[in-house]
């Protein structure tokens, strides 16, 4: 089964915020040539995740981000010395990766689904990971 991994950077604006991926995605996939196959997408940071969630209504990402502050607050408390506890929770919850479908040379996605980065500790610059197996 032939493999391909690639590695792109985006740049965070916001202390917390939720980036669509679906073009970059789409794009890798396209250069790949890959018909059939599954593309698994990686946050290697420890205050960013990676999530499929709505693309439709932009009142979705707002949610997102006013529920899981509430979820998560940063609480005088935490000890960890970059003040920065909220944000590897929240990423620990939504988590590293997500596998997605490959089939005719496209991504299968729902009608109102997108892939996210999801920002916990911004602005910062990230890395993610793309792996695209052939099969």
């Amino acid at each position: 089964m032939p493999t391909k991994t690639e590695i792109f950077q985006i740049q965070t604006n916001k202390k917390q915020e939720f980036i669509f991926l679906d073009s970059e995605l789409e794009d890798i996939l396209v250069q790949s040539g890959v018909q059939e196959g599954i593309m698994i997408v990686y946050c290697p940071h420890t205050t960013g995740a990676i999530t499929i969630n709505e693309n439709a209504d932009p009142d979705v990402r707002r949610d997102l981000s006013l529920g899981m502050d509430e979820t998560f607050p940063n609480k005088e408390a935490y000890v960890h010395m970059e003040g920065n506890s909220d944000g590897h929770m929240k990423s620990s919850v939504v988590g590293a990766s997500e596998t997605l479908i490959i089939s005719g040379g496209r991504l299968l996605l729902g009608t109102w689904q997108s892939v996210y980065f999801c920002e916990f500790d911004g602005p910062r610059t990230r890395q993610v990971y793309v792996k695209i197996v052939e099969g």
